[in-house]
């Protein structure tokens, strides 16, 4: 049986619920081997799947676990999600935006897969927060503050942290249904009312292509659709690294800059407060200009940033202890010119390799290390002019500047 399904699959046939059904749960109940779903995984990555078998998969997800019922919590729940890119520290910004203005945010969120960073890894380099709250504890504190970012429940979807861990080790996290079924299973179990999804695009993100993120796009609203969900999509740029900063606690402090209005006129700040118009705009049911107001009067109140204080200390963190690397090592520019390429792909790998990512399911990740850019696209540089700051702790540092920047 096992066998025939991978072969079904391999030879690019449609596969039954009831043959997704075994395969998926089996695996989940320890009675597939890694080797076996990971040949699965890959006959799905190269063949895809029908509209059905999505819909088949994302039901086998969500029936796997439990499901958040907020029904009791005042308002219309907003959920946001990001594909995943480097440098993609946006739900620290929009999550207490959309929050402080009355909007309920519940965020189940992910950790790094591939070269792309998770928020819970991000969140984790707060020293002592609390990525692992009860369904009990996260219900208690959106009722007082109306924002909780947390990891998945151990009852919500456990089918997919399973899956996630094994496809970011098996070159699988960048197919589409795959993508569809997992995020999906997540948003829909994890009980908003509205779902943003953030569709990444580039070399930086899983999906290389802009027609596979319009895919991606019309696939998930399809799946909304099946369970009554309003959902929205965004396609986003991620050629270039989103803002300043690659890696945990770099990010985490560059996300704190947005929020008390430090960061202005770049790409990283415009869409974080596009994405919270959008949450905002479907969260009170207004218009999106009316929407863009109130997302800037809450930077420059301060609102914002009081939201994400009273986050950061209900879940037991101190910003104060943030932790970056002491060792440095400057990134100049050789010629004056102008930059015309920043690659988020080879930033992503750099920044795996000083140890900010998984390259196993087993590694350590180093919080304290990255990659700050000193200058972004399209600004102008002169001859020894610092173009990016890393940060490391292992002693080797190999990178190609060629492949990085592009400057003329």
């Amino acid at each position: 049986m096992i066998l025939e399904i991978i072969n079904k699959k391999r030879l690019g046939y449609e596969l039954s619920y009831s043959e997704l059904d075994y395969f998926f749960n089996g695996y989940l109940n320890g009675e597939i081997a890694d080797y076996q779903m990971s040949s699965l995984l890959m006959a799905i990555c190269i063949n895809g799947m029908s509209d059905e078998e999505i819909f088949s998969l994302t039901k086998i997800f969500i029936d796997s676990g439990d499901t958040l019922d907020f029904s009791d919590i005042l308002g219309i729940k907003v959920d946001k999600h990001s594909t995943g890119g480097i440098g993609d520290k946006t739900t620290l910004v929009i999550a207490p935006i959309v929050a402080s203005l009355g909007v309920p945010v519940v965020k189940m969120s992910g950790r790094g897969l591939g070269y792309t960073g998770g928020t819970i890894d991000k969140l984790e380099s707060i020293t002592g927060f609390r990525v692992d709250l009860s369904d009990e504890e996260i219900i208690e504190q959106v009722k007082k503050i109306n924002l909780v970012v947390t990891g998945q429940t151990a009852d919500l979807v456990p089918m997919d942290k399973v899956i996630y861990a094994l496809r970011d080790v098996t070159g699988t996290v960048s197919s589409i249904p795959l993508i569809a079924s997992s995020v999906m299973s997540k948003k829909i179990a994890s009980g908003a009312d509205k779902i943003l999804i953030d569709i990444k695009v580039g070399n930086g993100a899983l999906l290389q292509k802009k027609e596979d993120a319009k895919k991606l796009s019309e696939l998930m609203i399809k799946i909304g659709e099946v369970y009554h969900k309003e959902v929205r999509t965004v396609i986003s740029d991620m050629n270039t690294p989103l803002g300043k900063t690659i890696g945990n606690s770099l990010e985490v402090l560059e996300a704190i800059n947005v929020l008390k209005g430090r960061e202005k006129d770049n790409s990283f700040v415009e869409l974080c407060y596009d994405l919270a118009t959008d949450m905002v705009s479907m969260g009170k049911e207004i218009s999106k200009g009316a929407a863009h107001n109130l997302v800037l009067e809450s930077i420059k109140s301060g609102s914002a940033y009081k939201k994400f204080l009273e986050m950061v200390g209900m879940q037991g963190g101190d910003i104060a202890k943030i932790k970056v690397s002491d060792n440095t090592f400057k990134i100049k520019s050789p010629v004056s010119g102008k930059i015309k390429k920043i690659n988020a792909l080879e930033l992503g790998k750099l920044a795996l390799a000083l140890g900010a990512g998984k390259i196993n399911k087993n590694d350590k990740i180093d919080y304290s290390v990255g990659i700050k850019l000193n200058k972004l696209l399209g600004d102008s540089v002169k001859k020894g002019e610092v173009l990016a700051t890393i940060y490391y702790n292992k002693k080797e540092i190999e990178f190609d500047f060629d492949s990085i920047f592009k400057i003329n």
